[in-house]
């Protein structure tokens, strides 16, 4: 009689994560979830938001970007401070695709103004007025930052 083997469709059972430590795992992601879930029910504000230093600049800037990446940057008056092109504009093109989702879930005027600011600690932001969001800009990169920092820079 030929015995055959079969091969090994998993590693030894020493090679194995302990079952106790998967579980565990498990449980805690669970745990997570559930204080998620519970702080959100209850209206918890997240404790994680940087200070609102005081605003040293600002302006009232219009985004409009297409999927390609291109995007233009109009001041208040429709004066044109920016257009880049698709190669180098995606990450205002970008934001302004986040800022046109908010505004669409909310209902709000779609040619609003955004307000570009600057505040202590040289932190940049953009604001909504219109539906409330705001972007920390810092976190995004320096040149990306820098992009919209030019724009409060030009006359």
């Amino acid at each position: 009689m030929v015995t055959q083997t079969r091969p090994r469709i998993h590693a030894r059972s020493e090679e194995l994560v302990p079952l106790i430590l998967v579980r565990t795992m498990f449980g805690l992601v669970g745990l997570v979830l559930l204080i998620v879930t519970l702080a959100t029910l209850a209206g918890r504000e997240p404790d994680s938001k940087p200070p609102a230093g005081k605003i040293l600049t600002e302006r009232a800037i219009h985004l409009s970007g297409d999927a390609s990446g291109a995007a233009r940057v109009l001041d208040a008056s429709g004066t044109l401070l920016a257009d880049f092109p698709s190669d180098k504009g995606g990450f205002v093109a970008g934001i302004e695709r986040v800022l046109a989702r908010e505004r669409a879930q909310s209902g709000a005027d779609m040619s609003a103004p955004v307000l570009l600011q600057l505040r202590e600690g040289n932190r940049l932001s953009l604001y909504d007025p219109v539906t409330g969001w705001s972007a920390e800009l810092m976190g995004f990169g320096a040149t990306n930052t820098r992009t919209f920092a030019r724009l409060l820079e030009k006359p």
